[in-house]
């Protein structure tokens, strides 16, 4: 799995793409950084591009790798490898190189404007933090969505509809139900809503963290006062991390049953 692990990464690291993606976030972070004083201002600001350009970027990447080095897959599962081996491998490369780029692109400029003397490297780290683990999540479940179907076109679509969803139609139909159930207690429901969609999980998780009520949103207020703001953030994590976990273990059930 090491070497397919190893092969993946650098296969991405020679693409170009990887290399505007790290040079896109460098540039972001150098901009934000020394033509704004306010470092909670540009944290803010990352967050509402990580939180939505992350979860697109993870998810074009992990269907187009699938589906472009599918038939060297094929020639390693001629191998006596064994099937998760290889998918696990590859999709830990590719979700380690795009959380390379992230943390390199956004990690210089944070370092040359001394971020290491100021309190909010702890904000920053959380913000580096929650980008990994949406790397991590939509990579597995563009795989998720791969594996399930043969079509190239058909499955970019689904996973472009995928990203779409989550990040936009999903707090659409959420704000529609709230309003036409707002005679109804929906502290509960908000909070199982909030689980079932990681980009509006990291948003709160943030929020949390830098302790900004005025832009938490109905949802926020509602998990900071069922939680409180340090179990709220412990409680986020944990469910970014099953988010992480149960399409992992998807991947693995899929593979072993999928006829190539």
């Amino acid at each position: 799995m090491l070497k397919i692990l190893k092969y993946s990464i650098f296969d991405l690291l020679r693409s170009r793409w990887s290399y505007v993606y790290f040079a896109f976030y460098l540039m972001l972070g150098f901009v934000l950084l020394f033509l704004n004083n306010d470092m909670n201002k540009a944290i803010i600001t990352l967050m509402n591009i990580i939180i939505v350009l992350t979860p697109l970027i993870g998810t074009i990447f992990g269907i187009m790798y699938y589906y472009n080095s599918k038939e060297f897959t094929e020639l390693l599962l001629a191998q006596p490898i064994k099937r998760s081996k290889i998918f696990i491998g590859q999709y830990i490369g590719i979700s380690l190189s795009l959380t390379l780029s992230l943390v390199l692109g956004l990690g210089i400029p944070f370092v040359m404007y001394g971020l290491f003397k100021s309190t909010e490297i702890f904000d920053f780290t959380l913000l580096l933090i929650v980008g990994t683990f949406l790397n991590f999540i939509f990579v597995a479940l563009s795989y998720n969505i791969a594996l399930s179907t043969e079509n190239k076109i058909k499955g970019f679509g689904y996973a472009i509809l995928m990203w779409l969803f989550m990040a936009v139609i999903y707090d659409g139909l959420f704000l529609i139900s709230l309003v036409m159930f707002n005679e109804y207690p929906l502290e509960k429901f908000s909070l199982f809503a909030t689980m079932f969609n990681p980009i509006d999980l990291s948003r709160i998780l943030i929020l949390l963290k830098l302790d900004i009520s005025a832009l938490l949103g109905y949802t926020g207020a509602v998990f900071k006062d069922f939680f409180g703001t340090t179990a709220g953030m412990f409680t986020s994590l944990l469910i970014l991390a099953l988010w992480v976990v149960l399409p992992l273990l998807n991947i693995i059930r899929k593979s072993n049953k999928k006829d190539f």
